[in-house]
């Protein structure tokens, strides 16, 4: 489907005419600005910057788990959503690294917070009858990676209380 709008901005295609995409196709696209938009809101909270990590290591775990926002995006309406490996891993390292439960939470709050703005930047360009069900399958991926990353962190609280045990008695 393609539109034609007047004010300049998008992507233009053909004489003056604007592409209309999914919000996976815009996210896929601007996967580089969704991360540049975490990280700047990141850095703007000194909780998590009070832990000291290089680029890769803050951002690094970023292009999968955006990835598996897209993956979901693209599936077929009532399809189970797989769970997601690069979430387990991430809540893994944020954990080695020294995240508390509540890092962890406000790292994924910033997640969707810039999911959408890349998606309120890209706006002249958003199918906008598909966009209230793409922000609801967004929220709830989003959520669903921040419980499989809670439930690492719980995994090795658990493991650590058992670890401490055995070597009390």
């Amino acid at each position: 489907m393609m539109k034609h709008l007047e004010s300049a901005g998008g992507s233009r295609r053909n004489n003056g005419a604007i592409a209309i995409d999914k919000v996976a196709d815009i996210l896929e696209r601007e996967l580089d600005s969704v991360i540049q938009e975490w990280l700047a809101r990141v850095e703007k909270a000194p909780d998590l910057m009070a832990i000291q990590l290089n680029y890769e290591d803050r951002t690094g775990h970023l292009p999968a788990l955006l990835h598996d926002v897209i993956k979901r995006l693209r599936l077929h309406a009532g399809t189970k959503a797989p769970i997601s490996k690069a979430a387990a891993a991430h809540g893994d390292l944020r954990r080695k690294q020294g995240y508390t439960v509540a890092m962890a939470v406000e790292e994924s709050r910033i997640l969707q917070v810039s999911i959408f703005t890349t998606l309120h930047n890209n706006v002249k360009q958003l199918d906008f009858d598909a966009l209230l069900p793409d922000v609801v399958t967004i929220a709830d991926e989003v959520d669903a990676q921040l419980k499989e990353q809670m439930l690492r962190f719980i995994a090795a609280d658990k493991s650590d209380l058992a670890e401490a045990a055995a070597t009390v008695l």
